[in-house]
């Protein structure tokens, strides 16, 4: 199994783990690297000395390559009108729970695009890939990180978004599909063209250069086999790994995916003032009508996890942050590395239109 992009990225199998922030930990990017495919960390959300704790943990546990995942969203700007309003929304959610909506909002995660800190950091510590999510960060950035010999990955959702990152040097694109869990990786959050996974790599393969992995709904070794044949390089799974032991998700998080509410996403931007995936609840059902004049990602998210805070102190979960594709019904439930070899197997197994048609395999018998 070969091609440029496992030599680029000096893996033996065309699977990546996605970072996932929150989920992600270094045992499982350990133990997906281990086996052969890519493991991830995502770090957007941390500070920089967290970021520097959550890259050399995994890479304590593996010496194969490990990927570093960005936030390049556009710095929030804080409109007091908006904020109050949505604040004034939330204000009988957090009284439900005996709680106090925040007096104001925070912007919680620093853009890398303006974070000249956790780009030293990057090339003090060297991880062998380093990819963005929300856009791209300054070319001086770019070209610093491609100067240390990092391999350098940027999730794009349309040609255009593809297009720029191809001209800004990076060394593949992640083609994410409007199936995929979490949040969207739009450059402008105004400008989603909602494209399918599948849609989206024939159109990059068919007008980009750069290698193209694959994101958003892919669940098992006949969906990475299905991209590939579309012209992927590789695919990139993140919900497929939420339920291996290594990840962090919480016992509430695994049952959701076990059962009906796995058959149930939808994409909102109310969570966290960005459109996103998950899987249904009050999220999604008492939110949205308010959903007319969001402050600016990630000072919606504040207040989320603020709200979040106050149900689960209550032990009420209908406000947890479950991030899930539409794939979610097919997780399986094993540790990483057992899920990377048997996603391995299933790759090689018999070719799809076999699969697809008994009737087929049996007349070649």
């Amino acid at each position: 199994m070969s091609n440029a992009l496992l030599s680029l990225l000096n893996i033996e199998l065309p699977i990546l783990q996605s970072p996932m922030v929150g989920v992600s930990t270094p045992k499982l990017a350990a133990a997906v690297s281990n086996a052969g495919g890519l493991g991830a960390i995502g770090i957007g959300a941390s500070h920089v000395e967290q970021a520097r704790a959550m890259l050399r943990g995994p890479a304590a546990l593996t010496d194969k390559p490990l990927n570093g995942n960005l936030f390049c969203h556009p710095p929030a700007v804080h409109d007091r009108d908006r904020e109050a309003q949505w604040l004034d929304f939330l204000t009988p959610f957090f009284a439900e729970f005996g709680a106090v909506a925040p007096a104001s909002l925070r912007e919680i995660y620093t853009s890398f695009v303006e974070d000249p800190e956790t780009l030293q950091m990057l090339l003090e510590e060297r991880p062998a890939v380093v990819s963005f999510h929300f856009g791209l960060p300054p070319q001086p950035a770019i070209d610093a990180l491609k100067a240390a010999g990092i391999i350098l990955l940027c999730s794009v959702t349309n040609l255009a978004e593809a297009q720029l990152a191809e001209h800004a040097g990076v060394h593949a694109l992640v083609a994410q599909g409007y199936e995929a869990g979490g949040h969207r990786g739009v450059f402008d959050p105004q400008q989603d063209t909602e494209m399918g996974t599948f849609a989206l790599v024939r159109v990059l393969v068919d007008a980009c250069t750069l290698p193209v992995i694959a994101a958003g709904g892919i669940m098992d070794g006949a969906g990475i086999k299905a991209v590939m044949q579309l012209g992927a390089s590789a695919a990139q799974l993140g919900t497929a790994f939420i339920l291996c032991p290594e990840s962090s998700a919480n016992s509430t998080y695994r049952e959701a995916l076990k059962g009906p509410r796995a058959h149930q996403t939808k994409v909102t931007r109310v969570i966290s003032g960005r459109a996103a995936r998950g899987m249904v609840n009050r999220n999604f059902s008492s939110l949205e009508a308010g959903s007319s004049a969001l402050p600016d990602y990630p000072l919606t998210y504040d207040a989320n996890k603020a709200l979040n805070a106050a149900a689960n102190a209550k032990a009420n979960t209908e406000f947890a942050v479950q991030w899930a594709g539409q794939g979610a019904p097919l997780c399986r439930e094993m540790p990483a590395a057992a899920l990377v070899n048997v996603l391995a197997a299933e790759i090689k197994a018999c070719p799809l239109w076999e699969r697809a048609c008994p009737r087929w395999r049996s007349l070649r018998q």
